[in-house]
């Protein structure tokens, strides 16, 4: 059974950072790609950043050059580095591999 845990939000100061962990367990970690997804009040799902079993990585525009996404195919972990955050990236931040979703951690940002 594909189990995804999110952990490390919270709130933060505008410009500060936060460093979000997923932890997987279940499936055979190292063979599939990994997403954070996040999602604002009255938004739709978004991706944020995405990371292939190779380690190939996709940000959105809207972070780029701002948050990173890594992972540890030993531990089974991925993360989601964030820095330089700002109020609109206030949001619930979800891992995803496949159909598979955590249940979130919220990320709050203030002004």
């Amino acid at each position: 059974q594909v189990q995804l845990v999110e952990s490390g939000g919270g709130l933060v100061q505008a410009g500060g950072s936060l460093r979000l962990s997923c932890a997987a367990s279940g499936f055979s970690f190292s063979l599939y790609t990994m997403g954070w997804y996040r999602q604002a009040p009255g938004k739709v799902r978004e991706l944020v950043a995405r990371i292939t079993k190779d380690g190939d990585t996709t940000t959105a525009d809207s972070v780029k050059g701002r948050f990173r996404i890594s992972r540890d195919n030993g531990k089974s972990l991925v993360y989601l580095q964030m820095n330089s955050l700002k109020p609109e990236d206030s949001a619930v931040y979800y891992c995803n591999t496949e159909a598979n979703w955590g249940q979130g951690t919220q990320v709050t940002v203030s002004s």
